[in-house]
């Protein structure tokens, strides 16, 4: 919900730090620290990988953020959460994909996990998140609208929606053109906007038409102050005001934040403008602010679970950590309340 979501990735990379002590994202928020050196390096360390991986805590803790490696571990996750009250949306971890046979594996790692969310009656409740970088839209956009357009018919023919993932600024034209192409055959496919980037507002009402469903989010690359908001009040006002022009609209809002000042101002923002629970959504990422997520639910609303997998979890989670001290200091509290 980076940008997204710290633990979210890419478009996912969704909050600042939140007054509850979880943790999210910003551009002000990628700041220098003595750690970041060693724990990029980390990331590419097969062994510090391994002890990562195998260890009990570690392993307990990881798992906390990310559902598994496997199809099975995700549609796991999805089951319980689902059980719970919640919908979800996943994504297959892997992005800025450099060979077409790599975008072919991610493809069909949707395809197969779409398939067994069909099989499992879960389509209804969940749907698929996709980064165009991790199917091809680096290498050629075309290619990447081509494999999104395979992704899209299976996701038709199992009875559910998937969302594109928004990345660093280059990329948002190109993506906008894909859902715009897309959207012609299959309106539902959602869209992401973050909110730190200016031109985002008169995105938010282009894009909040009948039909029309928006992620928004605040973003999390470290962009120009020519192109972003470098302060973080100013990222939340834009938020608001994205919030409001999106609830005015005739579409489905779907709002990605942690912070609990945030989300109360979208629900009362939303009454304000006569939405009612079910007619937008709250999401946030699996493993933050869990109890938030089931109290929003049981008031009756819509709540969606961002939730990554597959075998990137560890760079994923690393590249997390090193973009602000926060997310470290908040993952060695965990291991150490889980130890």
């Amino acid at each position: 919900m980076d940008d997204e979501w710290t633990l979210g990735g890419s478009a996912e990379r969704w909050d600042d730090r939140t007054d509850d002590g979880s943790i999210g994202h910003g551009p002000y928020s990628l700041i220098v620290n003595p750690l970041r050196s060693l724990i990029l390096a980390a990331a590419r360390n097969g062994t510090i990988r391994r002890l990562v991986a195998t260890a009990p805590v570690s392993r307990d803790v990881v798992r906390r953020f990310v559902a598994g490696e496997t199809t099975a571990d995700a549609v796991a996750v999805t089951r319980r959460l689902v059980q719970d009250g919640l919908t979800v949306t996943l994504d297959y971890l892997g992005e800025d994909t450099t060979d077409t046979a790599q975008a072919e594996r991610t493809v069909q790692a949707y395809l197969d996990l779409l398939d067994r969310l069909h099989a499992e009656g879960l389509a209804d409740h969940a749907e698929v998140s996709v980064k165009l970088s991790a199917v091809g839209q680096m290498l050629d956009e075309d290619l990447a609208l081509a494999n999104a357009k395979r992704i899209c018919q299976a996701a038709e023919a199992a009875g559910t929606t998937v969302t594109l993932d928004m990345e660093d600024h280059t990329t948002t034209d190109s993506t906008l053109r894909v859902l715009a192409e897309l959207r012609r055959t299959w309106p539902w496919v959602g869209a992401v906007l973050q909110t730190y980037l200016h031109r985002t507002l008169d995105d938010a009402k282009r894009l909040s038409a009948e039909g029309s469903r928006v992620r928004l989010c605040k973003g999390a690359y470290k962009e120009p102050e020519t192109v972003a908001f470098a302060d973080k009040t100013e990222v939340d006002k834009s938020y608001v005001r994205c919030v409001n022009a999106l609830l005015a609209g005739d579409g489905y809002p779907m709002f990605a934040t942690h912070d609990p000042r945030l989300v109360r101002i979208v629900d009362e923002r939303a009454e304000a403008h006569g939405r009612k629970p079910g007619s937008f959504e709250h999401q946030m990422l699996y493993g933050i602010r869990p109890d938030e997520q089931l109290r929003l639910a049981q008031q009756g609303h819509t709540v969606r679970v961002y939730v990554p997998f597959g075998e990137e979890w560890y760079g994923y989670l690393m590249r997390r950590m090193a973009e602000r001290p926060a997310n470290t200091t908040f993952f060695l509290r965990a291991l150490a309340t889980r130890g």
